[in-house]
């Protein structure tokens, strides 16, 4: 898909706007660039959504995400979704995040052990 390999869950966007050693040093690792990622509508309503988002990091995470790939929810992905969800028993946006990776055929990148153990 266009050079994308990885679908960055919340946490590691968060993690990545806020420099965490731990999150680049991972980044690094793998050297992995910012254009071969992308992200879910799931993690976009996550991350602006949150309720003490000031204007300031909400400019700055539009910027960030605005360098990576969006990836929408299509009727596929809500069929994975259902069928993961209903496997593995986990929270719905967990599983539209899962099944967005799976469906796109990309590395999931998360700091969620039970969710990385399940893909």
């Amino acid at each position: 898909m266009n050079g994308i390999k990885y679908l960055l869950d919340t946490n590691i966007i968060i993690g990545l706007y806020q420099h965490q050693p731990m999150i680049l040093g991972v980044l690094i690792a793998k050297k992995i660039k910012i254009q071969e990622c992308a992200y879910s509508a799931i993690t976009r309503m996550e991350l602006l959504s949150y309720h003490a988002i000031t204007p300031v990091d909400k400019q700055a995470i539009e910027l960030l995400l605005s360098r990576m790939s969006y990836l929408a929810i299509t009727p596929a992905i809500e069929n994975e979704t259902i069928e993961f969800r209903h496997c593995h028993k986990t929270k719905l946006p967990d599983s539209i995040i899962a099944a967005t990776a799976q469906h796109h055929q990309l590395e999931l990148l998360t700091l969620d052990k039970k969710l990385a153990s399940q893909l």
